[in-house]
């Protein structure tokens, strides 16, 4: 357990190739079901305190209680992730912490030192922000609230790990207005 936000809740992946992707973790790895959203509803999204529409693609899968997750950037619109891809990079680009205290953490890490290099919301109380340190590539820290909404599908998604058998690898992601 890291002594800074409690347990690292998630790996998340740059790709090239979602759907390969998804199929290696899935086939290969043994890690599914996937749930995959084509173009994720990000709102509020700012990129060094300036607003842009990123268009990524996302899929999301447990093994146990880490989360899994595999980024495809489908625009040029400036993020980490782009940053990453332009270093020649792929794999392992940020850990996330996850907090049901979003206000809290966020100012505890800015009274460490850490700054915003890129945030958003993804449905009501899904906030997100990324912090700009990162010693070598893969140490990006994502803090992410999981109340309402995104908690709930968070759950889900780990819920329907548990015992899975490798029928339907890929699924869609759930409707967050309906969670």
């Amino acid at each position: 357990m890291s002594n800074l936000l409690g347990p690292i809740r998630q790996l998340g992946y740059v790709v090239d190739d979602i759907e390969a992707g998804m199929k290696h973790w899935s086939e290969i790895m043994g890690v599914g079901p996937w749930f995959y959203n084509p173009r994720v509803p990000i709102e509020d999204y700012t990129y060094d305190g300036h607003r842009h529409d990123p268009h990524n693609s996302v899929a999301l899968a447990n093994s146990g209680a880490m989360q899994v997750e595999l980024i495809q950037i489908r625009n040029d619109v400036p993020s980490m992730y782009r940053d990453f891809r332009e270093k020649g990079l792929r794999g392992l680009q940020h850990v996330a912490f996850w907090t049901t205290d979003y206000d809290t953490d966020l100012a505890r890490m800015l009274a460490r030192g850490f700054t915003v290099k890129m945030s958003g919301c993804v449905g009501k109380n899904g906030r997100f922000v990324y912090f700009a340190e990162q010693d070598h590539p893969g140490s990006c820290i994502e803090l992410s609230e999981v109340l309402g909404p995104k908690g709930r599908m968070f759950d889900l998604i780990r819920d329907s790990s548990v015992d899975w058998d490798g029928t339907d690898p890929v699924r869609p992601f759930p409707d967050l207005a309906k969670l």
